[in-house]
């Protein structure tokens, strides 16, 4: 009985001691492959979701979301625009060393029928994981390209960047897409196109009833070859501009086009009801699943189901949309059993459109305390954006984590979690998040994160964990249009450079922990360690850039182009047209 006793005696006094020296926020480790769901939001702003600080537009599954897992408050996008955002969270790299970013205005892929796009030299988590066994699938946006030199080639396809599966659309939702709207690509170039065609019809025309009067002496000759010219001269730019809608706006299931040009009244059923099916054939995984919503870009396709239904309008209308769409995702992971065995993440590839508007509605995000929006390299508005992990049983619940973090990080995050090795022969940014989303760390291991505005750096964060302090230094800002305005409203975008920036010299500094609204500037007069914070982050830049080689300019001019010889047509050139889905969408999803 005795023996018996101290048994019970001592296991408890283990078990007591297990409890008081088992690190605060430690989990067992997993020897399991998770299956992981990654859901990136466009354009949507960081002040837009409820577990964020909104009060007027409902996100209730989002904020469940957060509920259930972690929620970084600082999360910062590689780039504020979509192209070069999705290339580093897709690679962990800054996008200027894929060459995914852009000396010109043209910072993101204007054609599916361009030759720029990710590199194949680039190794996406989707490659990683691929090749640890999952099972990968991209449903929604991809905006990185398609073809490199035939309209076949597929170079820059999601399925030659480690997807097995792709249902969505290869380049990006505008308001070309729905005939209600005015047309977006170009529209300033657009409508000069026009003035001069007109221009030369015009005077032709002149031309050919002054020659029947008599009025002037030129020969038949002269007036036709002058017609000619006008008539090449709008076939050349038509040929593109003209058709945008079935160029671009298309739908593609892995390489087969399904719909040219896309039906959007049925593109969120689809997208939807895709996702969800990819989850249900998979069930038995691993499977890695990114879900790459088309909401809330602009033209905010909604459907009836939510139009009206939000206290903001119809931008509110599609955020709320969107966010039902997260639920009935999370339903489906949870119906089939999967919950505890998957990583969930949420986020939006940069800051909300302050510039989108229709007459004196806001269409595009907020951005909350936070200066700036799409378009702005380095003003937090145009980076900061929700983050949201969870884990249940490997993460904390309801923990709020205020430490820099990075897009960039999902890539060797996942990658760990797949038991894959991240390349060696190339420069990693991201950083594995898993031992500071489970508590082991109390500090981000980023200590530098650098703001660039296309192939211009705007802006560096220094966060000096010894003091608490998150320094940055904005190098060039852009200027607001109206002055005071917040955003450039004139110019539709904030430039990167040019006339429409301002160069600072001694850059503007700020501390986030204090300031985080970037309100106010910190003086060399006023604060003691102006000189050492600015000369401690120009050191760190130069070793940056001491890392970075020449590569391939996938956003320069020629590659950014439209060619005709890799436009994707389901049909033959230039007789584009199709609909394989039909009526197969189900408005129920």
């Amino acid at each position: 009985m005795w023996h018996l006793t101290s048994y019970w005696t001592s296991l408890a006094i283990l078990l007591v001691l297990c409890l008081f020296l088992w690190p605060p926020g430690s989990h067992a480790s997993v020897s399991y492959k998770p299956n992981i769901v990654l859901i990136l939001a466009d354009d949507l702003g960081i002040g837009d979701v409820g577990c964020y600080g909104n009060d007027t537009i409902r996100t209730p599954n989002i904020d469940h979301l957060a509920k259930e897992g972690v929620k970084l408050t600082q999360h910062i996008a590689a780039a504020p625009l979509c192209t070069p955002s999705r290339a580093a969270f897709l690679t962990g790299r800054y996008p200027i060393r894929s060459g995914m970013d852009a000396t010109n205005d043209y910072r993101v892929i204007q054609w599916a029928g361009a030759s720029g796009g990710l590199p194949p030299n680039e190794t996406t988590f989707a490659k990683i994981l691929q090749q640890q066994g999952y099972i990968t699938g991209l449903i929604g946006k991809w905006h990185q390209g398609v073809n490199c030199e035939s309209r076949n080639d597929y170079c820059h396809h999601p399925l030659n960047h480690g997807f097995d599966y792709f249902y969505g659309m290869p380049f990006s939702l505008m308001n070309d897409c729905q005939i209600t709207q005015p047309p977006e690509k170009d529209r300033v170039l657009r409508t000069k196109l026009w003035l001069y065609s007109q221009t030369i019809g015009l005077a032709v025309l002149t031309l050919a009833i002054a020659r029947l009067t008599g009025l002037v002496s030129v020969t038949w000759k002269i007036i036709t070859c002058f017609a000619w010219f006008g008539f090449l001269f709008f076939a050349s730019w038509f040929s593109s501009y003209g058709f945008v809608r079935y160029w671009d706006c298309i739908m593609m299931r892995n390489h087969e086009i399904t719909e040219q040009p896309m039906v959007v009244e049925r593109t969120t059923s689809l997208i939807l009801r895709e996702a969800v099916s990819f989850i249900e054939r998979n069930k038995h995984g691993p499977f890695l699943l990114f879900v790459s919503f088309l909401h809330v870009h602009t033209p905010l396709i909604t459907t009836e189901l939510f139009l009206g239904k939000s206290r903001y309008g119809l931008y509110g209308d599609n955020v709320e949309e969107m966010d039902w769409m997260v639920g009935r995702i999370l339903d489906a992971i949870d119906k089939k059993g999967l919950k505890n065995t998957t990583l969930t993440y949420f986020s939006s590839d940069h800051g909300g459109f302050l510039e989108a508007q229709g007459g004196k509605a806001q269409l595009g995000g907020w951005n909350g305390i936070y200066k700036g929006g799409k378009g702005m390299g380095g003003w937090e508005g145009g980076i900061r954006v929700p983050g949201i992990f969870r884990w249940p049983g490997v993460l904390p619940a309801d923990t709020v984590i205020d430490e820099p973090t990075s897009l960039m990080d999902i890539y060797p995050t996942v990658a760990y979690l797949a038991g894959g090795i991240v390349p060696q022969d190339r420069v990693i940014d991201g950083r594995n998040l898993m031992p500071l989303l489970q508590g082991s760390i109390q500090h981000s291991e980023h200590e530098f994160l650098f703001h660039y505005c296309g192939m211009y750096l705007h802006a560096v964060r220094w966060h000096q964990k010894d003091s608490g302090a998150l320094w940055k230094v904005h190098y060039v800002t852009p200027i607001f249009q109206p002055e005071g305005a917040g955003a450039c409203y004139g110019r539709g975008i904030c430039p990167c450079f040019g006339e429409g920036v301002t160069h600072h010299d001694p850059p503007l500094l700020f501390d986030l922990s204090r300031d985080p609204s970037e309100a106010k500037p910190l003086l060399p007069a006023t604060e003691p360690l102006f000189d050492t914070v600015i000369s401690r982050i120009e050191r760190a830049v130069q070793e940056h850039r001491q890392t970075l080689t020449p590569v391939p300019q996938q956003l320069s001019l020629y590659n950014i182009m439209w060619k005709p010889w890799l436009q994707p047509c389901c049909g033959t050139f230039p007789f584009c047209w199709c609909d394989k889905e039909g009526d197969s969408a189900h408005p129920a999803l």
